[in-house]
């Protein structure tokens, strides 16, 4: 297929028109129907698109009220999943999985309000898989097919099978199309708990573990909440729609959005409704005319709706662009009629909740009042640098633009004219940009958001990042720090994951935030050369290279030339995401490490401090 693509780059005549078979198109452009391929190591990678786009379908035959449980293996790499619903038409079981555009959701009834749609996803696992195997069981009957790289490979009818109906799937991802993979299983687990959230009476079963939601959004919240919510959350359902409200002490908003029992991370026309819903029943129920930001700081809220027919704005299916929830009904007027009416309700009989809920909009009011001429003081000052704005070399496209490559947008925060400028160097123009820090940045645990605004740096950095007044606006999927590996890097670090966390923890909770992680090691010969990321990696390194090889510790970013540097920002560059669980105690975190309480934490420092026998022989080996 390769051969077909090398024309002559001078000439432009009838052989330089290809045509691809629909499986040669998704090998050779697998990005369009699942994203950006990655390792495993992030949770949109396309390792973890594919086991949905299986799920997807089991889903859809629960939702149709055939079967009540999924059971999903994830074992030496390879996938499982098995469903006890009506099983895909026997004599349609090899087309269906492996012929482009054929499926059973393209009208009629055997499906209504489900998320697949195109008959395309199981299709691209079939075809960047290096094996597939689809088994159909119904009524006695089952038909097994196989295949590899979307080939077929054999097909076997059976009679008589004890098994109870339904489809087992099973692949493989090719290492081919990839490259090395792993999966991380707390993605895993993450996106069957969501659908659990959102298919109440629906069991999972993920490698022999049992997972299943009783009150659907409601557990969703609370699983997620890293804090105590102000008051018990406000939870809602009717036909088609499904909400689960509450407040808590910080700053920003939080939304799980989802359209069929799909996560919508990027939100939509369903999201933008019930954030105007939301806004809109408070001001009438407390006849006051609040500002909508004052009624939505520190929200963390859920909105799952059923739509006929859904229109995403892509393939993955990550944003609703439907402004219909079924021919005739407005997504808006459905949503403001549905809150108008049943967060009217619950706020009347639950005066206690709405008296809490009062006082915080009261509070956030107060505080925006305060430090409101402070902010368009900031704001012209901004507009003003970002005239000549050396700290921001921005790129070409952003996470606002809708096309192809706006997820793909992303903006590199680093420390120092060195690194940067080797990072602006190497940067791909189009969707990367850099924001220079000067040195470290405040430490601002425990101020108020007065300090976003008097501070320089964070003035510019969230006006760089386009977040003051609604993460809609956010102008880069990606936002990734990108500091030394050394103990002022580790530093600097904190202090900007502090400052996220305390004034736009949505940054964090919407899956914005993440680590670059560079290499410590330089490990070559005359040959080949490895770039290493641990000792672990340095010293499998040292054994492939042999005797000569040569070793070298990178301690900076700046020391990291641009031209290697396009190694690490590009198609292998490795990123740890900023997670926030229900598990993760943020107040006390942030108290014991960014607090006051320095001899407190210089007596963790010394009981916990560890020293490697060997640290000081080998860094004289390496240098």
């Amino acid at each position: 297929m390769a051969d077909l693509l090398n024309t002559n780059a001078n000439s432009y005549g009838d052989d330089a028109i290809v045509t691809l078979s629909p499986r040669e198109h998704i090998r050779l452009r697998p990005g369009m129907y699942i994203g950006k391929l990655g390792d495993g190591s992030q949770a949109d990678d396309g390792i973890y698109v594919l086991i949905k786009e299986v799920v997807d379908n089991s889903v859809d035959e629960f939702i149709m009220g055939a079967g009540h449980r999924i059971d999903i293996t994830v074992e030496d790499n390879v996938v499982t999943v098995r469903d006890y619903g009506r099983g895909i038409p026997l004599k349609s079981l090899a087309a269906a999985v492996s012929e482009m555009n054929t499926g059973g959701k393209y009208g009629g009834t055997a499906f209504k309000k489900t998320v697949g749609l195109n008959g395309v996803g199981v299709k691209a696992v079939n075809m960047l898989s290096s094996a597939f195997t689809a088994r159909s069981v119904r009524d006695g009957e089952a038909r097994t097919v196989t295949f590899s790289q979307g080939l077929e490979q054999s097909d076997r009818w059976e009679s008589g099978v004890g098994e109870k109906n339904g489809t087992f799937i099973s692949f493989r991802v090719d290492e081919e199309i990839f490259g090395s993979y792993s999966y991380n299983m707390e993605y895993v687990e993450q996106m069957v708990k969501n659908y659990t959230y959102l298919n109440l009476g629906l069991t999972f079963t993920l490698n022999g573990r049992s997972y299943v939601s009783k009150n659907g959004l409601l557990d969703l919240l609370n699983e997620n909440m890293t804090e105590d919510p102000l008051y018990a959350p406000i939870h809602l359902s009717g036909e088609d729609i499904e909400v689960a409200i509450t407040h808590g002490s910080g700053y920003g908003e939080s939304y799980y959005s989802f359209v069929n029992g799909q996560y919508t991370s990027q939100g939509g026309t369903h999201q933008a409704a019930f954030r105007e819903a939301i806004a809109k029943t408070i001001k009438e129920f407390y006849h006051k005319d609040y500002d909508p930001s004052d009624i939505r700081t520190s929200i963390i809220a859920a909105i799952s709706v059923k739509v006929t027919d859904p229109v995403f704005e892509s393939q993955t299916k990550i944003k609703l662009g439907s402004k219909e929830i079924e021919p005739g009904v407005s997504m808006r007027n459905f949503v403001m009629d549905f809150l108008g009416k049943q967060l009217d309700d619950y706020l009347h009989k639950h005066p206690e909740t709405a008296q809490t809920l009062q006082k915080k909009i009261v509070e956030n009011e107060k505080e925006r009042k305060a430090i409101s001429g402070i902010q368009k003081k900031a704001r012209e000052t901004a507009k003003k640098v970002s005239l000549n704005n050396r700290k921001l070399r921005d790129c070409k496209i952003h996470f606002t633009d809708k096309n192809d490559l706006a997820e793909q947008s992303m903006i590199f925060i680093t420390e120092g004219d060195s690194a940067s400028g080797s990072i602006t160097a190497s940067r791909d123009v189009r969707t990367q940009a850099v924001f220079s820090l000067r040195g470290k940045p405040l430490n601002c645990y425990g101020l108020t958001k007065k300090v976003v605004y008097e501070n320089e740096e964070f003035n510019l950095l969230q006006a760089a990042l386009n977040i003051e007044e609604d993460m809609e606006n956010l102008r880069y999927n990606k936002v990734i720090i990108a500091t030394d590996a050394d103990v002022d890097g580790m530093h600097i670090r904190l202090l900007l994951t502090s400052f996220f966390l305390q004034f736009f923890p949505d940054v964090i909770r919407s899956g914005h935030l993440y680590i670059l992680q560079t290499p410590l090691f330089r490990v070559r010969n005359k040959k080949v050369t490895f770039y290493c990321y641990s000792e672990e990696e340095r010293l499998k390194a040292i054994e492939r290279c042999g005797t000569g090889a040569e070793i070298t510790r990178f301690k900076g970013l700046g020391e990291i030339s641009s031209t290697e540097f396009k190694e690490f920002i590009g198609e292998n560059m490795r990123l740890d995401r900023v997670r926030l669980t229900k598990d993760d105690p943020i107040h006390d975190l942030l108290e014991f490490y960014m607090g006051k309480n320095t001899f407190e934490r210089q007596g963790f420092i010394i009981d916990n401090l560890r020293i490697e026998e060997d640290l000081v022989e080998q860094d004289l080996k390496i240098s």
